[in-house]
């Protein structure tokens, strides 16, 4: 995967089930279609979920850093060897 997909998706994702950890916006959503019966499990799912996104965005900005050493390392080798 790119490493752009992987920051944007981490980002996405953070930012979706951090709105969703807030209970009261989940109580609203979920009492107006009937599933609000889904609320009692619901921060099993949203902390593990919250957390995986972060670790993917932060990998996703770990890869993107690397990338970027990376290319300074070639440049400067490039520039040296000419």
């Amino acid at each position: 995967m790119k490493d752009a997909t992987i920051l944007k998706t981490g980002i996405v994702g953070s930012v979706i089930a951090a709105i969703c950890c807030a209970t009261p916006v989940l109580v609203i959503a979920l009492g107006a279609v009937g599933l609000s019966a889904w609320l009692g499990w619901i921060d099993y799912v949203l902390l593990p979920t919250l957390a995986a996104f972060l670790a993917m965005t932060v990998y996703g900005l770990w890869r993107r850093q690397r990338a970027a050493a990376c290319c300074a390392d070639e440049t400067q080798t490039t520039k040296e060897s000419a």
